[in-house]
């Protein structure tokens, strides 16, 4: 059962032309290919803080172990864990973090495959009992996490949640959605925790017709485009751009395979 929220919250707009290239610097053997800065690094950072945060108090400063998914979720990871080691740290309640790697194979060029593979895994099973953390680049259409939560479950965690650098809205999307987006008011904020708290409590109450509930959390909902940067790529390139950025048709042609 994934936990999907009434969808409040500020999104990055279909029609939000990002920052002009020129206030950035950037690799250089990438001008050209990119269209725009659709979110820069200092603001990246800044929401990863921020959702740490309600990762902790989701999770009721428990043991976590995190399951990164690779490649494109492990700057992303290495990040939102170090934040939590913080708040653990400053916390007077230690929390222990083990984290595991995991890699989801779904795209070719900038297309779907639509059948997800599954790269390692073999260890799953340590998964089970355990508070867990899955650590996700993108959600787009939502299968790719849906046929890996279905993996994952059949080892009977103890809780899975689930957080994801951006979501991306899709004519092609699932009902799998986050229910936490980016800069929501302190009004929204609570409303939400309401909506979700009493959610999980009737799941709780009633696990044969709910499962076992799931809590998602995102940093950014953005507009159906294919985005690099900050380890997300396209055929391999980009993760070392520091932004996240829009590619244009000139970079999809220059590195398509």
């Amino acid at each position: 059962m994934v936990v999907v929220s009434p969808g409040w919250g500020e999104k990055l707009m279909d029609n939000w032309p990002g920052y002009d290239l020129d206030l950035f610097t950037y690799p250089q053997h990438y001008y050209g290919d990119l269209e725009c800065v659709l979110i820069p690094h200092g603001i990246i950072v800044d929401r990863i803080e921020r959702l740490a945060k309600d990762i902790m108090k989701d999770i009721g400063y428990h043991d976590i172990l995190v399951l990164c998914v690779l490649k494109g979720g492990y700057k992303f990871c290495a990040d939102l864990v170090e934040h939590l080691k913080n708040i653990s740290r400053n916390s007077d309640r230690f929390v222990s973090m083990k984290v595991d790697f995991i890699r989801l194979k779904s795209y070719k060029n900038d297309r779907s495959m639509g059948e997800m593979q599954i790269i390692g895994g073999e260890d799953l099973s340590t998964l089970a009992g355990k508070n867990v953390l899955i650590v996700e680049d993108v959600v787009g259409t939502g299968r790719t996490m849906e046929a890996l939560l279905s993996s994952i479950e059949k080892y009977k965690p103890n809780m899975v949640k689930v957080a994801s650098l951006l979501v991306k809205r899709t004519a092609r999307s699932d009902s799998f959605r986050p229910d936490c987006f980016a800069f929501q008011s302190f009004k929204q904020r609570k409303a939400v925790a309401r909506w979700r708290n009493s959610f999980l409590a009737t799941a709780a109450e009633h696990p044969a017709m709910y499962g076992r509930a799931l809590v998602l959390d995102a940093g950014f909902e953005i507009p159906d485009v294919f985005v690099v940067g900050y380890a997300l790529d396209y055929n391999e390139y980009f993760r070392d751009l520091n932004h996240i950025c829009v590619i244009n048709e000139h970079g999809k042609e220059k590195y398509r395979i």
